[in-house]
């Protein structure tokens, strides 16, 4: 059986234009590799503010059965934030809690402009999309405040098991 797999995506006119090196995307992947006791697969791509290039990079790392895609970049108010609306075209079902919680757990650490964001989650195929700030400051922020669900939620739509790391974060799974 080989390793469960795990989709990065960086959403990001400069970074995939190589104006500047992307942060967040490796940022991500440093979390995730911290919060999982369980091996993955890894493969991060950084594309333009595009709906059409971020909805076909979604579709790719759904048909290569990751379990977990998480994208940085494109959730705040700017035109060229479009990452939300291209996740709706993606996903069968939304999951704004996960919005709520990163939103909450952003003003919790003193960010008024939290209110700002338009981050979510949805559910693609056997895929947990989740969409993170495009700050690697506010990744960790962020992805500690869902991360405890994640694998659980992974667990009720038919992906493989995630364990995590009880030294970095206590995962949650019903009784």
């Amino acid at each position: 059986m080989s390793a469960p797999r795990i989709g990065i995506l960086t959403i990001s006119d400069r970074a995939s234009l190589g104006v500047y090196e992307d942060a967040s995307g490796p940022a991500i992947e440093a979390a995730l590799r911290e919060y999982l006791a369980t091996a993955c697969e890894y493969e991060r791509r950084v594309i333009p503010d595009e709906i059409p290039d971020i909805v076909a990079a979604l579709n790719e790392f759904v048909a290569k059965d990751c379990c977990l895609v998480v994208t940085t970049g494109g959730t705040g108010p700017a035109p060229r934030d479009v990452t939300p609306e291209a996740i709706e075209q993606v996903c069968r079902k939304l999951l704004p809690g996960f919005g709520e919680q990163m939103r909450r757990a952003s003003l919790e650490k003193g960010v008024p402009t939290a209110i700002l964001s338009r981050q979510t989650a949805g559910i693609a195929g056997k895929s947990l999309v989740i969409t993170l700030p495009g700050k690697p400051a506010s990744i960790r922020v962020c992805l500690d405040a869902v991360f405890p669900a994640i694998p659980y939620c992974i667990d009720l739509i038919g992906g493989p098991r995630l364990d995590g790391n009880p030294a970095a974060v206590q995962v949650f799974r019903p009784k």
